[in-house]
């Protein structure tokens, strides 16, 4: 393996929530009385922590979303992921095969704890990730797309960033990686291959990555 640590950003990597919170989030905005689409929320906040949510509406506007704005979207996703939520294809095949070859990995997410948490129990995944393998925007003082989540991880992971592989699927995570100095895997899934250019390396199909990683 070329690296010691591989680093997996959550949501539409991980677990296939993006469809479902960006449906949410565009849903909730428009029902505020900021028109979103779908569309527009993946373009504008996919991969990105809730206070972007707030400074791009209050930016745009000049208004502030509610003070319960994050607890009742919350409230809305953990329902809506209860019922619909899945892991990534072929996530679980490279877990197993990083294990396997007993090769550090963890989560660094702009998703609260709690909505990791909620993820992983929903889809099976919360026996790859204890406690010590998940790490949130909640844990530092700036979200993506500023380094500091990923240098957070690889420091509490005891590994140099140069060390480090970055498996994103957002422009903004995309941006983070980079900026932390580590190598990125953008996987195209769901965001269009031109949006991921600063990345090491694009992949379409997650069930490819245990041996893009191995290089």
């Amino acid at each position: 393996m070329r690296y010691d640590l591989v680093v997996f950003d959550n949501d539409g990597v991980l677990v296939d929530s993006e469809p479902i919170s960006n449906r949410l989030l565009a849903g909730f905005l428009t029902e505020l009385g900021h028109p979103t689409s779908y569309e527009d929320s993946l373009r504008d906040y996919m991969g990105g922590a809730m206070h972007r949510v707030h400074d791009l509406v209050l930016e745009r506007t000049g208004r502030r979303l509610p003070d319960d704005f994050d607890e009742v979207f919350h409230q809305r996703v953990f329902a809506a992921f209860e019922r619909e939520l899945e892991p990534v294809p072929g996530v679980v095949g490279v877990l197993e095969k990083l294990a396997g070859d007993e090769m550090a990995y963890c989560v660094a997410s702009s998703g609260s704890h709690e909505r990791i948490r909620v993820g992983h129990r929903r889809t099976g995944l919360d026996r790859w990730f204890d406690d010590g393998r998940i790490f949130s925007s909640q844990d530092v003082g700036r979200g993506k797309p500023a380094p500091d989540l990923f240098l957070h991880a690889a420091a509490r992971m005891g590994v140099a960033p140069e060390r480090c592989a970055v498996v994103e699927d957002s422009p903004l995570g995309v941006q983070a990686a980079v900026a932390a100095g580590m190598d990125v895997y953008g996987f195209t899934a769901m965001t269009p291959a031109e949006r991921l250019a600063g990345a090491t390396r694009l992949f379409a199909d997650m069930g490819e990555l245990a041996d893009l990683l191995r290089g």
